[in-house]
Order: structure tokens, then C-alpha cells, then sequence
């Protein structure tokens, strides 16, 4: 999940080098929610949906303060940027909002690949 998640990441840097901002917008969303999956995985959770994946961040890491608080309302954003670029038509993500978006992903994804290096196998839900 994590390698997706970097995968994403990497998609949506170039798509913003090729100004495509509502589906660079897109896959910045889906770098940050692979990555949360990941680190809901290794927790020993997995949602069906998005919102519930979101919910369940906000409150095992974010209320916990594992996470910064504006995660929460950077990942609401790429939620809504990811929606509008993809299903309304007439709706524009500009160039800002994308580069805002991808940078954004960028510092969720990093954070949780460090956090999950950080951690000791058995505090990831893992059997030691």
C-alpha cells in the first residue's frame, strides 16, 4: 500500500508538470489514502469506504496527536479537490490547488512512511 501510495504521488508530479491539475489534484487524494490505508492495515484495520478510512484516521491518529491536526483538514480538502476534479463538470482545480494538493499528499505520505518505519513491528498490530 505504501509503494501504491508513492506510485500516486509520483503520477500526480507529473501531472502537474503537464498541467493537468484536476487529475493531478486526483491522484495527490489517492497517494494520501493508499498511505492511510496502510497505516490502518498495520494497525490491524481495514475500511470499505472512504469516509469511514478518514473517520478512523482522524480519530486513532490525528485526536491522538500521532498526527498533526491539520491533517485532518488537508485530507478533507484532497477529498473534495479529488470529487470535484473527477465528477464536476464545472468545476476547475486550478494550478495553485493542484501544487497545493500535491504537496500536501507529499507531507501525509512521508510522515506516515516514517512513522511506520518507526515502529516496532508489534505496536503495528503485527505477531512478533
Amino acid at each position: 500500500m505504501l509503494a501504491r501510495a508513492a506510485d500516486k504521488l509520483t503520477v500526480a508530479q507529473l501531472l502537474l508538470e503537464n498541467s493537468a491539475w484536476e487529475d493531478a489534484a486526483s491522484r495527490a487524494y489517492y497517494a494520501a489514502f493508499h498511505a492511510i490505508s496502510a497505516l490502518l492495515f498495520a494497525s490491524g484495520k481495514s475500511y470499505s469506504s472512504h469516509a469511514q478510512l478518514i473517520g478512523a484516521f482522524n480519530r486513532d491518529f490525528v485526536k491522538t496527536q500521532v498526527f498533526q491536526r491539520d491533517f485532518t483538514a488537508i485530507l478533507t480538502r484532497l477529498f473534495e479537490d479529488r470529487q470535484s476534479g473527477d465528477y464536476d463538470v464545472f468545476a476547475a482545480i486550478t494550478e495553485q490547488e493542484a501544487r497545493r494538493d500535491v504537496d500536501d499528499a507529499q507531507r501525509i505520505v512521508e510522515s506516515i512512511q516514517q512513522y511506520l518505519a518507526n515502529e516496532p513491528p508489534t505496536e503495528r498490530g503485527k505477531k512478533s
